[in-house]
């Protein structure tokens, strides 16, 4: 990032907290030139503690920033765009987390040539293991996708693909993060019906998931393999995998990704583009 440039997270939930961890883990931008806003300090004091500045006017953000992160609620980006439209100039860079909102929806929302990504993170870029995607707007540059790559290179993977991937990634890692939880929750309890202890139970579990997606990543193997290499003839595992396809656990696991998608979907169709407040 060029010197002298600021960072702006216009909303300041779980998102914006995870994307600002993650650019101040990289070590190309310090807390002071990192500037959230939102409507009330309930959030906004866990900025504060961690060195950054914050604002209730949107507005600030966009005289004082050149990178603009729009991390609110889809239904909220309308207005809000409405409102810091006539400050955005090209000179921007603006990075939209809103899910399900398009590139072609966000460039009919901001003055004409405005450089606009498209990026949905997910929330374990907290702990700089997340998982995001993103696309460049007809007016991105290379260079712009190379700095959003630099400044969210702490957060984990990130990943330049069609825009038409986005949707599904939010299916898959956005709201899956939540699935594997309720995966997660399940073992445990299946644990402590069998007579372990809770936290211990806790503790074996985050470990196995872990463990399993590192396996994944470090040997290159098909999810199937590996699953087949943990199960013996007539051993426990396929005894559990057996109770698992009675269950359908498979084709519910894919309904719930189709689900996801297809919701994010329908919340971009919602915000089509229309006339009135960019494109000047």
């Amino acid at each position: 990032m060029e010197a002298g440039g600021s960072v702006g997270l216009v909303g300041a939930g779980r998102m914006a907290l995870a994307i600002a961890t993650g650019i101040l883990a990289a070590g190309n931008v310090k807390p002071e030139a990192i500037i959230a806003s939102a409507p009330s300090d309930t959030n906004l004091c866990k900025f504060k503690e961690m060195g950054m500045r914050t604002t209730h006017d949107n507005d600030n953000v966009v005289k004082n920033c050149t990178v603009l992160f729009l991390a609110v609620k889809p239904h909220l980006l309308t207005n809000v765009l409405a409102n810091i439209c006539p400050l955005v100039t090209p000179a921007h860079l603006v990075v939209s987390v809103a899910a399900g909102v398009t590139i072609d929806t966000l460039e009919s929302l901001l003055p004409r040539g405005c450089r606009v990504l498209r990026m949905m993170p997910n929330l374990p870029c907290t702990v700089l293991q997340g998982a995001s995607v993103f696309c460049c707007g007809s007016h991105a540059t290379t260079s712009d996708a190379d700095l959003l790559k630099g400044l969210v290179s702490a957060c984990g993977l990130c990943e330049e693909t069609p825009e038409s991937y986005i949707d599904i990634h939010t299916g898959v890692s956005g709201s899956g993060v939540a699935y594997v939880y309720l995966f997660a929750e399940a073992l445990i309890d299946g644990a402590v019906k069998m007579g372990m202890p809770y936290e211990l139970s806790k503790k074996l579990v985050a470990h196995t998931l872990l463990g399993a997606g590192k396996m994944m990543l470090d040997s290159g193997e098909h999810p199937a393999k590996l699953k087949n290499d943990v199960c013996t003839p007539g051993g426990t595992t396929v005894h559990g995998l057996y109770q698992l396809e009675k269950g359908n656990l498979r084709s519910t696991v894919m309904d719930a990704v189709e689900a996801a998608t297809g919701h994010a979907r329908e919340v971009g169709k919602r915000l089509q583009p229309h006339q009135g407040l960019g494109q000047r």
